[in-house]
């Protein structure tokens, strides 16, 4: 059945079908906390469950003796939808549980959870029903990897190959496959995801975390989330933990291809990777001048806690994960201003992390720098060069136009909050982190403040940015163009 310009609907509604099977399934790992803390979110989750499961049941058994062939366009307009619908679904524990009861809130709670962002309306994290917070972090988890990554995995169930969904959902410079068939390639990538989380949460509960907290803070450390279950995110802990959590965040931004490299033992084809070695540089380098500005301003403070809040904030930025340690707003004007440029510069291509990637930024700056020697030798062939291979043209015009289109939407969004009452620096701050997928902000939606107080039609627009952000623009956009929609 091909109803909308040559689109296969039926392929589409299956696979959605399918997906929110999974979605239902994994709301009820929330039961056993709400059961152990006698919580009373515990038949919310269970509701929760069996209703999304019964719908996306439904979808998909009145589907499923349909052919399930998967062109290029079904692959993005499945994963443009399965984000908006899997958030819809997400609202109901919110809803029924009456943590969250109003339906903005809770979809721009979700959606902050499904895409990573870590941007929150809570102000009081702590009295919500440990089961509920499961949940929260949870969506971090699912969306980390992406759940149409995950379902790559599954999709032989179904009959369906899963290259067009991988491609759509990981619209990245380049896609390393790990394995020749895609599926085995999620499934690689899913095995190490579920290998690092197992170790961080050991790693953290050695630390004196409990499971319950050590399971939500790994799910949104490698997702590079930020959803946390205390008030003061991450700032109570000790510096065991915190440290733990630098380093889990550096592996989550990390392209998990180098990860799979690393783990056989070819160290030397990880250190090769120009990205990975700038990655380092922005990060300790950062770190190093930010601690050296704490050290100088806060005379008296230890050095290790000045290094340890200036690498922890700015891994965290970063990687885009949002935890927080200490209030940088507080720091000196120059030190958040710092803080405030690395939040355009996101994670490694084929991380979890959101933002622009710093594969597209170490781009831009050798085709800056090599169109000055372009000027001066006209008639010269002079190709930018990543990891000893010549990149080509239209990859460079791809990241050139990525930029453009990401920044023009910052600058929009932050005009849209404007008009709606927000001042300047809170409006730019809240477009940077929800499109950036980063979470805190500057203004009034700080490291220590919430996003409670933005009226809904701004909740509504932050949470078409943390989509886009999530989705790395192109692959919603493109389902706005009319030359999409015609055969």
């Amino acid at each position: 059945m091909k109803d909308w310009s040559g689109i296969n609907v039926q392929a589409i509604i299956r696979v959605i079908g399918f997906l929110l099977v999974v979605e239902g399934l994994f709301m009820f790992t929330g039961l056993p906390f709400s059961l152990y803390y006698c919580e009373e979110g515990c038949m919310a989750l269970l509701y929760s469950g069996l209703i999304t499961v019964f719908f996306g049941g439904l979808l998909w058994f009145s589907t499923r003796k349909h052919p399930g062939s998967i062109a290029k366009k079904e692959g993005y307009v499945i994963v443009s939808m399965t984000w908006i619908i899997i958030s819809l679904f997400g609202t109901l524990p919110f809803i029924l549980s009456g943590a969250i009861p109003n339906f903005t809130d809770a979809f721009f709670e979700t959606m902050s959870g499904f895409t990573t962002t870590g941007a929150s309306i809570l102000t009081d994290i702590e009295s919500v029903p440990k089961g509920i917070l499961f949940w929260r972090s949870m969506t971090h988890w699912i969306g980390g990897m992406g759940i149409i990554v995950f379902t790559v995995a599954l999709l032989p169930i179904l009959g369906i190959g899963g290259m067009q969904l991988y491609a759509a959902e990981m619209p990245g410079v380049t896609k390393d496959k790990l394995h020749p068939r895609i599926t085995a390639t999620a499934k690689r990538l899913w095995g190490i995801y579920v290998f690092f989380t197992v170790l961080e949460t050991m790693m953290l509960m050695f630390g004196g975390m409990s499971l319950f907290d050590a399971l939500c803070h790994s799910f949104g450390t490698m997702a590079t989330g930020g959803f946390s279950t205390q008030n003061d995110s991450i700032a109570s802990y000790s510096p065991y933990i915190q440290y733990v959590i630098i380093l889990f965040m550096l592996l989550a931004g990390t392209n998990f291809t180098l990860h799979y490299f690393a783990l056989h033992g070819q160290l030397k084809k990880v250190w090769k990777n120009e990205e990975f070695r700038y990655y380092l540089y922005l990060v300790f380098g950062g770190a190093l001048i930010i601690a050296l500005i704490l050290a100088i301003n806060q005379q008296g403070a230890a050095i290790e806690s000045a290094i340890r809040n200036s690498l922890f904030q700015v891994v965290s930025i970063i990687t885009t994960t949002g935890y927080i340690t200490d209030n940088y707003l507080l720091w000196p004007n120059s030190m958040w201003y710092f803080i405030f440029l690395m939040m355009f510069v996101g994670g490694m291509a084929g991380s979890t992390g959101g933002g622009i990637k710093v594969v597209r930024q170490l781009l831009l700056v050798k085709n800056s720098l090599l169109e000055l020697k372009r000027l001066i030798h006209p008639q010269a062939i002079i190709p930018v060069r990543m990891n000893g291979k010549v990149v080509t043209q239209e990859i460079i015009f791809k990241v050139m136009a990525f930029f453009l289109i990401y920044i023009f939407i910052m600058i929009m969004g932050s005009a849209m909050l404007a008009f709606l009452g927000l001042d300047a620096q809170t409006a730019v701050g809240a477009s940077v982190a929800t499109i950036g997928n980063i979470g805190p902000g500057i203004g009034s939606v700080g490291p220590v403040d919430n996003y409670s107080f933005i009226p809904y039609a701004g909740k509504w627009v932050l949470s078409f940015l943390m989509l886009l952000g999530r989705l790395e623009l192109f692959t919603v956009l493109i389902l706005f163009a009319p030359a999409f929609w015609k055969k």
